[in-house]
Protein backbone atom coordinates (compact mmCIF):
# COMPACT_ATOMS: atom_id res chain seq x y z
CA UNK A 1 0.00 0.00 0.00
CA UNK A 2 1.29 3.16 -0.85
CA UNK A 3 1.89 5.59 2.15
CA UNK A 4 2.65 9.14 0.56
CA UNK A 5 0.57 11.85 1.28
CA UNK A 6 0.88 15.18 -1.09
CA UNK A 7 -0.05 18.49 0.12
CA UNK A 8 -1.33 20.32 -2.52
CA UNK A 9 -3.16 23.69 -2.90
CA UNK A 10 -5.50 23.66 -5.80
CA UNK A 11 -5.14 27.81 -6.91
CA UNK A 12 -6.01 29.98 -9.98
CA UNK A 13 -3.23 29.96 -12.78
CA UNK A 14 -2.92 31.66 -16.37
CA UNK A 15 -3.73 28.08 -17.40
CA UNK A 16 -6.91 27.48 -15.29
CA UNK A 17 -7.76 25.99 -11.78
CA UNK A 18 -4.54 23.40 -11.03
CA UNK A 19 -3.39 21.52 -8.02
CA UNK A 20 -0.24 22.76 -6.98
CA UNK A 21 2.46 21.37 -4.82
CA UNK A 22 3.18 23.30 -1.84
CA UNK A 23 6.82 24.70 -0.85
CA UNK A 24 8.90 24.10 2.26
CA UNK A 25 11.20 26.47 3.93
CA UNK A 26 14.69 25.40 4.86
CA UNK A 27 13.36 24.33 8.45
CA UNK A 28 11.12 21.82 6.66
CA UNK A 29 7.34 24.07 7.45
CA UNK A 30 5.10 24.85 4.93
CA UNK A 31 5.53 28.22 3.33
CA UNK A 32 1.83 29.76 3.61
CA UNK A 33 0.58 30.29 0.08
CA UNK A 34 3.19 29.71 -1.39
CA UNK A 35 3.37 26.97 -3.98
CA UNK A 36 4.88 25.84 -7.56
CA UNK A 37 3.79 26.63 -10.86
CA UNK A 38 5.56 24.75 -14.14
CA UNK A 39 8.14 24.42 -11.44
CA UNK A 40 8.61 28.32 -10.09
CA UNK A 41 7.56 29.24 -6.68
CA UNK A 42 4.67 31.64 -6.90
CA UNK A 43 2.17 33.36 -4.07
CA UNK A 44 -1.49 32.39 -4.10
CA UNK A 45 -3.39 33.32 -1.16
CA UNK A 46 -6.44 31.83 -2.88
CA UNK A 47 -7.93 28.43 -2.79
CA UNK A 48 -7.77 25.49 0.04
CA UNK A 49 -5.02 23.14 0.86
CA UNK A 50 -5.31 19.75 -0.43
CA UNK A 51 -4.50 16.10 1.03
CA UNK A 52 -3.90 13.44 -2.09
CA UNK A 53 -2.34 9.87 -1.30
CA UNK A 54 -3.46 6.37 -3.80
CA UNK A 55 -5.67 3.86 -2.61
CA UNK A 56 -4.68 1.03 -4.54
CA UNK A 57 -5.30 2.61 -8.26
CA UNK A 58 -7.47 5.28 -6.72
CA UNK A 59 -6.32 8.50 -6.23
CA UNK A 60 -8.03 10.36 -3.20
CA UNK A 61 -8.38 14.16 -2.26
CA UNK A 62 -9.86 15.92 0.45
CA UNK A 63 -9.44 19.61 1.57
CA UNK A 64 -7.89 20.37 4.59
CA UNK A 65 -8.90 24.41 4.82
CA UNK A 66 -6.83 27.46 4.26
CA UNK A 67 -4.25 27.45 7.02
CA UNK A 68 -0.74 26.13 5.82
CA UNK A 69 0.20 24.88 9.67
CA UNK A 70 -2.85 22.79 10.03
CA UNK A 71 -2.60 21.58 6.50
CA UNK A 72 1.07 20.19 7.00
CA UNK A 73 -0.53 18.83 10.70
CA UNK A 74 -2.92 16.92 8.80
CA UNK A 75 -1.23 15.77 6.14
CA UNK A 76 1.61 14.13 8.66
CA UNK A 77 -1.42 12.52 10.78
CA UNK A 78 -2.84 11.09 7.51
CA UNK A 79 0.95 9.24 6.86
CA UNK A 80 0.92 7.80 10.33
CA UNK A 81 -2.43 6.42 9.44
CA UNK A 82 -1.82 5.08 6.40
CA UNK A 83 1.71 3.50 7.77
CA UNK A 84 -0.31 2.36 10.69
CA UNK A 85 -2.73 0.45 8.31
CA UNK A 86 0.44 -0.80 6.30
CA UNK A 87 2.09 -2.25 9.51
CA UNK A 88 -1.65 -4.16 10.03
CA UNK A 89 -2.15 -1.56 12.94
CA UNK A 90 -5.97 -1.85 13.46
CA UNK A 91 -6.96 1.74 12.97
CA UNK A 92 -10.16 3.03 14.50
CA UNK A 93 -12.24 5.90 13.20
CA UNK A 94 -11.43 7.71 16.48
CA UNK A 95 -8.18 7.02 16.03
CA UNK A 96 -8.42 8.65 12.21
CA UNK A 97 -9.14 12.06 13.44
CA UNK A 98 -10.08 12.81 17.29
CA UNK A 99 -11.06 16.03 16.65
CA UNK A 100 -12.86 15.65 13.35
CA UNK A 101 -12.99 17.74 10.73
CA UNK A 102 -15.73 21.20 10.84
CA UNK A 103 -18.80 20.51 9.12
CA UNK A 104 -18.65 24.75 8.50
CA UNK A 105 -15.26 25.08 7.86
CA UNK A 106 -15.25 22.63 5.18
CA UNK A 107 -18.21 23.90 3.61
CA UNK A 108 -16.48 27.32 3.71
CA UNK A 109 -13.68 25.95 1.98
CA UNK A 110 -15.69 23.68 -0.52
CA UNK A 111 -17.65 26.95 -1.94
CA UNK A 112 -14.40 28.70 -2.09
CA UNK A 113 -13.22 26.24 -4.65
CA UNK A 114 -16.32 26.75 -6.22
CA UNK A 115 -16.26 29.81 -6.66
CA UNK A 116 -12.65 29.67 -7.91
CA UNK A 117 -13.71 27.34 -10.43
CA UNK A 118 -16.77 28.80 -11.49
CA UNK A 119 -14.35 31.99 -12.13
CA UNK A 120 -11.70 29.84 -14.04
CA UNK A 121 -14.36 27.85 -16.27
CA UNK A 122 -17.20 30.55 -16.99
CA UNK A 123 -15.57 33.90 -16.39
CA UNK A 124 -16.92 36.73 -14.91
CA UNK A 125 -19.72 37.19 -18.27
CA UNK A 126 -21.65 34.28 -17.12
CA UNK A 127 -22.45 35.56 -13.22
CA UNK A 128 -26.07 36.07 -13.53
CA UNK A 129 -29.21 34.51 -11.19
CA UNK A 130 -28.30 31.51 -12.02
CA UNK A 131 -24.08 30.98 -11.19
CA UNK A 132 -23.08 27.97 -9.85
CA UNK A 133 -21.32 29.36 -6.46
CA UNK A 134 -25.14 30.64 -5.56
CA UNK A 135 -26.59 27.51 -6.28
CA UNK A 136 -24.05 25.37 -4.02
CA UNK A 137 -24.19 28.14 -1.42
CA UNK A 138 -27.96 28.29 -0.40
CA UNK A 139 -27.87 24.39 -0.71
CA UNK A 140 -25.50 24.11 2.05
CA UNK A 141 -26.57 26.97 3.72
CA UNK A 142 -30.08 24.78 3.93
CA UNK A 143 -28.08 21.55 4.78
CA UNK A 144 -26.35 23.61 7.72
CA UNK A 145 -29.72 24.39 8.98
CA UNK A 146 -31.21 20.62 8.95
CA UNK A 147 -27.84 19.35 9.79
CA UNK A 148 -27.21 20.16 13.50
CA UNK A 149 -23.32 18.19 13.84
CA UNK A 150 -20.40 19.29 14.39
CA UNK A 151 -18.27 17.78 12.09
CA UNK A 152 -17.74 15.88 8.93
CA UNK A 153 -17.30 12.45 10.25
CA UNK A 154 -21.02 12.42 12.62
CA UNK A 155 -22.65 12.90 9.63
CA UNK A 156 -24.64 9.97 8.15
CA UNK A 157 -27.75 8.55 5.95
CA UNK A 158 -29.98 10.26 8.10
CA UNK A 159 -28.97 13.20 8.11
CA UNK A 160 -29.09 13.62 4.68
CA UNK A 161 -32.79 11.71 4.50
CA UNK A 162 -33.67 14.57 7.12
CA UNK A 163 -32.05 16.78 4.66
CA UNK A 164 -34.32 16.41 2.03
CA UNK A 165 -37.20 16.21 4.09
CA UNK A 166 -36.51 19.38 5.01
CA UNK A 167 -36.17 20.85 1.73
CA UNK A 168 -39.90 19.36 0.93
CA UNK A 169 -41.62 20.60 4.46
CA UNK A 170 -39.85 23.39 5.48
CA UNK A 171 -38.34 25.14 2.34
CA UNK A 172 -41.40 24.03 0.17
CA UNK A 173 -38.79 23.08 -2.33
CA UNK A 174 -40.31 21.78 -5.75
CA UNK A 175 -39.14 18.25 -6.68
CA UNK A 176 -36.51 18.71 -9.07
CA UNK A 177 -35.11 21.66 -7.04
CA UNK A 178 -35.07 19.31 -3.75
CA UNK A 179 -32.94 16.25 -5.82
CA UNK A 180 -30.61 19.76 -7.25
CA UNK A 181 -29.63 20.90 -3.69
CA UNK A 182 -29.65 16.86 -2.81
CA UNK A 183 -26.93 15.81 -5.17
CA UNK A 184 -24.91 18.88 -4.18
CA UNK A 185 -24.76 18.12 -0.48
CA UNK A 186 -23.69 14.67 -1.85
CA UNK A 187 -21.01 16.13 -3.80
CA UNK A 188 -19.84 18.27 -1.38
CA UNK A 189 -19.72 14.94 1.21
CA UNK A 190 -17.66 13.35 -2.01
CA UNK A 191 -15.09 16.06 -1.84
CA UNK A 192 -14.47 15.57 1.96
CA UNK A 193 -13.77 11.56 1.04
CA UNK A 194 -17.00 10.78 2.54
CA UNK A 195 -18.46 7.52 0.44
CA UNK A 196 -21.70 8.00 -0.39
CA UNK A 197 -22.29 5.86 -3.42
CA UNK A 198 -21.43 1.96 -3.99
CA UNK A 199 -22.20 -1.23 -1.58
CA UNK A 200 -20.37 0.26 1.12
CA UNK A 201 -21.60 3.48 0.62
CA UNK A 202 -23.75 5.60 2.74
CA UNK A 203 -26.37 6.01 0.01
CA UNK A 204 -28.31 3.18 -2.13
CA UNK A 205 -30.40 4.51 -5.16
CA UNK A 206 -33.67 4.43 -3.43
CA UNK A 207 -32.40 6.82 -0.97
CA UNK A 208 -32.41 9.50 -3.03
CA UNK A 209 -35.39 11.73 -3.65
CA UNK A 210 -37.52 11.61 -6.49
CA UNK A 211 -38.88 13.66 -9.23
CA UNK A 212 -40.53 13.89 -12.29
CA UNK A 213 -39.11 16.44 -15.27
CA UNK A 214 -41.56 18.59 -16.72
CA UNK A 215 -42.05 18.09 -20.44
CA UNK A 216 -40.29 20.36 -22.02
CA UNK A 217 -42.55 23.49 -24.04
CA UNK A 218 -42.30 24.32 -27.55
CA UNK A 219 -43.58 26.93 -29.79
CA UNK A 220 -46.06 25.78 -32.06
CA UNK A 221 -46.24 27.29 -35.28
CA UNK A 222 -48.90 29.90 -34.70
CA UNK A 223 -46.67 31.28 -32.00
CA UNK A 224 -43.77 31.48 -33.99
CA UNK A 225 -45.92 33.55 -36.79
CA UNK A 226 -47.01 36.37 -34.44
CA UNK A 227 -44.01 36.57 -32.86
CA UNK A 228 -41.33 36.96 -36.37
CA UNK A 229 -44.70 39.03 -37.87
CA UNK A 230 -44.17 42.17 -35.03
CA UNK A 231 -40.17 41.97 -35.08
CA UNK A 232 -37.82 44.48 -36.13
CA UNK A 233 -34.72 42.83 -38.74
CA UNK A 234 -32.85 42.78 -35.65
CA UNK A 235 -35.20 41.40 -33.58
CA UNK A 236 -36.12 38.76 -35.89
CA UNK A 237 -32.90 37.72 -36.90
CA UNK A 238 -31.77 37.41 -33.25
CA UNK A 239 -34.84 35.16 -32.36
CA UNK A 240 -34.36 32.97 -35.52
CA UNK A 241 -30.83 32.14 -34.23
CA UNK A 242 -31.99 30.99 -31.11
CA UNK A 243 -34.42 29.02 -33.21
CA UNK A 244 -32.39 27.54 -36.22
CA UNK A 245 -29.40 26.59 -34.16
CA UNK A 246 -30.70 25.52 -30.99
CA UNK A 247 -28.01 27.41 -28.63
CA UNK A 248 -28.03 28.41 -24.99
CA UNK A 249 -28.36 31.59 -24.31
CA UNK A 250 -24.84 32.40 -23.02
CA UNK A 251 -23.81 30.27 -26.45
CA UNK A 252 -25.57 32.73 -28.21
CA UNK A 253 -24.41 35.52 -26.22
CA UNK A 254 -20.26 34.68 -27.11
CA UNK A 255 -20.87 33.77 -30.57
CA UNK A 256 -17.97 35.13 -32.77
CA UNK A 257 -18.23 35.85 -36.44
CA UNK A 258 -15.22 33.71 -36.87
CA UNK A 259 -17.73 30.61 -35.55
CA UNK A 260 -19.31 31.40 -38.31
CA UNK A 261 -18.59 29.20 -41.59
CA UNK A 262 -20.33 31.24 -44.33
CA UNK A 263 -19.46 28.37 -46.78
CA UNK A 264 -20.40 25.01 -45.21
CA UNK A 265 -23.64 26.84 -43.44
CA UNK A 266 -22.24 26.09 -39.55
CA UNK A 267 -22.09 27.72 -36.77
CA UNK A 268 -19.47 26.12 -33.98
CA UNK A 269 -19.61 26.87 -30.30
CA UNK A 270 -16.12 27.23 -28.80
CA UNK A 271 -14.11 28.50 -25.50
CA UNK A 272 -13.59 32.03 -25.20
CA UNK A 273 -10.28 32.16 -23.60
CA UNK A 274 -10.18 36.16 -24.31
CA UNK A 275 -13.53 36.62 -22.26
CA UNK A 276 -12.79 33.77 -19.92
CA UNK A 277 -16.37 31.52 -21.42
CA UNK A 278 -16.44 28.26 -21.56
CA UNK A 279 -19.07 25.79 -23.02
CA UNK A 280 -21.68 23.64 -20.69
CA UNK A 281 -19.76 20.78 -19.71
CA UNK A 282 -16.93 21.86 -22.08
CA UNK A 283 -18.25 20.73 -24.89
CA UNK A 284 -17.56 22.48 -28.09
CA UNK A 285 -19.61 21.81 -31.23
CA UNK A 286 -20.83 22.42 -34.63
CA UNK A 287 -24.15 23.23 -36.16
CA UNK A 288 -25.76 23.06 -39.10
CA UNK A 289 -27.38 25.89 -40.04
CA UNK A 290 -30.17 26.52 -42.96
CA UNK A 291 -29.00 28.62 -45.94
CA UNK A 292 -32.14 31.55 -44.72
CA UNK A 293 -30.11 32.40 -41.60
CA UNK A 294 -26.72 31.97 -43.69
CA UNK A 295 -28.42 35.12 -45.83
CA UNK A 296 -29.66 37.12 -42.76
CA UNK A 297 -26.31 36.72 -41.44
CA UNK A 298 -24.80 38.07 -44.85
CA UNK A 299 -27.16 41.20 -44.54
CA UNK A 300 -24.81 41.84 -41.27
CA UNK A 301 -21.22 40.81 -42.28
CA UNK A 302 -21.14 41.03 -46.32
CA UNK A 303 -17.69 40.83 -46.19
CA UNK A 304 -17.75 37.45 -44.39
CA UNK A 305 -14.97 39.27 -41.90
CA UNK A 306 -13.96 38.19 -38.26
CA UNK A 307 -14.90 41.65 -37.12
CA UNK A 308 -18.10 44.17 -37.86
CA UNK A 309 -17.36 47.48 -36.84
CA UNK A 310 -14.40 46.50 -34.74
CA UNK A 311 -16.32 43.79 -32.99
CA UNK A 312 -16.19 39.85 -32.73
CA UNK A 313 -19.71 38.89 -31.84
CA UNK A 314 -22.31 38.15 -33.95
CA UNK A 315 -24.37 40.46 -31.53
CA UNK A 316 -22.87 42.81 -29.64
CA UNK A 317 -23.52 46.20 -27.38
CA UNK A 318 -22.27 49.22 -28.47
CA UNK A 319 -19.57 48.61 -26.40
CA UNK A 320 -18.55 44.79 -27.79
CA UNK A 321 -19.89 43.48 -24.90
CA UNK A 322 -21.88 40.64 -25.16
CA UNK A 323 -25.80 41.51 -25.36
CA UNK A 324 -27.62 40.42 -21.55
CA UNK A 325 -31.18 41.71 -22.43
CA UNK A 326 -32.56 39.19 -25.38
CA UNK A 327 -34.96 37.88 -22.80
CA UNK A 328 -36.10 41.26 -21.76
CA UNK A 329 -36.48 42.29 -25.87
CA UNK A 330 -38.82 38.77 -26.46
CA UNK A 331 -40.84 39.46 -23.79
CA UNK A 332 -41.51 42.74 -25.34
CA UNK A 333 -42.23 41.44 -28.74
CA UNK A 334 -44.36 39.23 -27.15
CA UNK A 335 -46.45 41.71 -25.72
CA UNK A 336 -46.27 44.01 -29.07
CA UNK A 337 -47.27 40.52 -30.91
CA UNK A 338 -50.84 39.97 -28.46
CA UNK A 339 -49.32 36.92 -26.38
CA UNK A 340 -48.63 36.62 -22.73
CA UNK A 341 -44.90 37.75 -22.12
CA UNK A 342 -45.01 35.00 -19.38
CA UNK A 343 -45.46 31.98 -21.81
CA UNK A 344 -41.78 33.20 -23.58
CA UNK A 345 -38.38 32.18 -22.42
CA UNK A 346 -35.13 31.63 -24.62
CA UNK A 347 -34.84 28.24 -23.95
CA UNK A 348 -38.28 27.34 -25.27
CA UNK A 349 -36.30 27.93 -28.71
CA UNK A 350 -33.89 25.68 -27.87
CA UNK A 351 -36.83 23.01 -27.12
CA UNK A 352 -38.02 23.87 -30.53
CA UNK A 353 -35.57 23.34 -32.29
CA UNK A 354 -34.34 19.79 -30.73
CA UNK A 355 -38.63 18.37 -31.26
CA UNK A 356 -38.38 19.75 -34.47
CA UNK A 357 -35.25 17.94 -35.59
CA UNK A 358 -36.53 14.90 -33.97
CA UNK A 359 -40.04 14.78 -35.71
CA UNK A 360 -38.62 15.27 -39.22
CA UNK A 361 -36.08 12.52 -39.08
CA UNK A 362 -32.80 13.66 -37.71
CA UNK A 363 -31.42 10.80 -35.34
CA UNK A 364 -31.17 11.38 -31.67
CA UNK A 365 -27.54 10.52 -31.43
CA UNK A 366 -27.13 13.56 -34.23
CA UNK A 367 -29.60 15.66 -32.40
CA UNK A 368 -27.66 14.85 -28.90
CA UNK A 369 -24.75 16.39 -30.53
CA UNK A 370 -25.94 19.57 -31.90
CA UNK A 371 -27.56 20.48 -28.68
CA UNK A 372 -24.37 19.47 -26.75
CA UNK A 373 -26.28 17.18 -24.02
CA UNK A 374 -23.47 14.74 -22.27
CA UNK A 375 -26.12 11.85 -22.51
CA UNK A 376 -29.20 10.22 -24.93
CA UNK A 377 -31.78 10.61 -21.92
CA UNK A 378 -31.57 14.57 -22.12
CA UNK A 379 -32.19 14.79 -25.27
CA UNK A 380 -35.33 12.16 -25.55
CA UNK A 381 -37.13 14.23 -23.29
CA UNK A 382 -37.63 16.38 -26.97
CA UNK A 383 -39.76 13.74 -28.25
CA UNK A 384 -42.84 15.61 -27.80
CA UNK A 385 -46.29 15.63 -29.86
CA UNK A 386 -47.60 18.29 -31.73
CA UNK A 387 -50.21 20.36 -29.98
CA UNK A 388 -51.04 22.61 -32.98
CA UNK A 389 -54.07 23.57 -34.27
CA UNK A 390 -53.35 21.65 -37.37
CA UNK A 391 -53.15 18.51 -35.28
CA UNK A 392 -56.25 19.26 -33.24
CA UNK A 393 -57.88 19.48 -36.72
CA UNK A 394 -57.01 16.10 -37.48
CA UNK A 395 -58.27 14.65 -34.51
CA UNK A 396 -61.51 16.44 -34.92
CA UNK A 397 -61.58 14.36 -38.77
CA UNK A 398 -60.68 11.14 -37.29
CA UNK A 399 -63.58 10.82 -35.16
CA UNK A 400 -66.16 12.96 -36.75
Amino acid sequence: MNTQVNLTKRVQTSTGLRYCPVVLSSNGRVKPDVVLVNGKPEKHPEGCYQLEWREGAKRVRISVGKDAADASAARLRKEAELNAVNHGVPVTPGEKNTAGRSLRDAIEHYLEDVRLRVSTNKGSANFGRHNSHGCYSTALKYFLESCHKMTIEEIDKRDLLKFANFLREEKEQAPVTVVNKFGIVVSFLKAQGIKTSGSDGMLKPSDWPKATLPEPEIYEQEELDKLFTVCDPDERLWYEFFLMTGMREQEVMHTYWSDVNFKDHTVRVSYKPDRGWTPKAYKARTIPIPSRLITSLLRLNPHRSKLVNGCNLVFPTAGCKPKRDFLDCLKAVAERAGLDPDTVWLHKFRSTFATRCLCNGVDLRTVQEYLGHSDMESTMRYLKPSRSEATRAKMNTIFA
